[in-house]
């Protein structure tokens, strides 16, 4: 691959398909869907990065055994802790971390993977479920406890970035190039099959659609490029937002030529315009994230 070492952001945009993923603290018996209002008045849900860290770090360990034994709560507040590195954590490295120091400041590391808020792509229009424990209430002949819960089904889009120069690397430490690789590719395995457990529910945020590739800069050239147009139960991508983000240039190249997009079949009525903007550079989802793994496997041997 032609100056691979050159292409040192890892960027994609990704689009999936789920319900109700993140609640935040709720007022009496309701149950709220954490929520952002636009100018023109639409409300959207979203799920926060924190949440989808958690989900990614928690298949990280469920797969591929990563030590999430890297915290205590030796100086007041549960914090990562002081005698453990990268070396020691796949979540340190890719996510950073923060040590907090009395006398001596405190000894942060950034992170080297970055998630955005995976924001819904339809408006919420104030779906609500009403629950009931009577089947528990039945058996000891009492009155069921009433909730009500906010409810939306939608498509959700969010974009991660790595910067692939960082990964393995922390003051004096600097991990092998295959480890790095290992570290990396991982991840992607981890977002190609995200899950979310929530509320007795197993969410898949595996994507059906997503753009991006390898660039020279770390960018999130997609992020907020994603709009869905939406017609008699058929749904589609604006291809107009797309095309005009691949105009974009660093330099002498455009960021079309390191762009490649993974679409599950017949998820978007206009896949084939998709097709025919991105001659040559559409595939599925599985091809998708296989081709960025051998893309990080070339960078880090080169």
């Amino acid at each position: 691959m032609d100056n691979i070492k050159n292409k040192k952001g890892l960027s994609i945009t990704l689009v999936f398909n789920a319900s109700s993923l993140n609640y935040g603290e709720g007022i009496g018996n309701i149950s709220e869907l954490k929520k952002l209002t636009r100018g023109d008045g639409s409300v959207y849900t979203y799920v926060s990065r924190q949440a989808l860290r958690y989900d990614i770090v928690r298949l990280g360990n469920k797969l591929f055994d990563w030590n999430l034994q890297v915290v205590n709560k030796d100086k007041g507040t549960i914090q990562f802790d002081d005698k453990l590195t990268i070396q020691d954590s796949q979540e340190m490295d890719l996510f950073g971390y923060m040590k907090t120091a009395k006398k001596d400041g405190s000894n942060i590391r950034s992170a080297a993977v970055r998630l955005s808020n995976a924001i819904s792509l339809e408006d919420y229009k104030s779906d609500m479920d009403f629950l009931n424990n009577k089947g528990l209430a039945d058996r000891i002949n009492e009155f069921p406890n009433l909730a009500n819960i906010e409810q939306h089904l939608s498509y959700y889009t969010y974009t991660i970035t790595i910067d692939l120069e960082k990964i393995g690397k922390d003051k004096e430490i600097e991990l092998s190039n295959e480890e790095k690789t290992k570290r990396v590719n991982q991840l992607l395995d981890i977002v190609k099959i995200l899950n979310r457990e929530i509320r007795g529910r197993e969410e898949y945020l595996s994507p059906v659609f997503a753009i991006g590739g390898m660039y020279d800069i770390n960018s999130p050239f997609f992020l907020g490029r994603i709009k869905l147009n939406g017609k008699n139960g058929e749904f589609s991508i604006d291809t107009g937002m797309l095309k005009d983000t691949t105009t974009l240039t660093i330099g002498d190249n455009s960021i079309y030529d390191d762009t490649k997009v993974g679409m599950l079949k017949n998820a978007f009525k206009n896949e084939a315009e998709i097709e025919e903007i991105f001659e040559g550079k559409t595939t599925n989802i599985e091809e998708f994230f296989k081709d960025l793994k051998e893309k990080v496997n070339e960078y880090y041997k080169a």
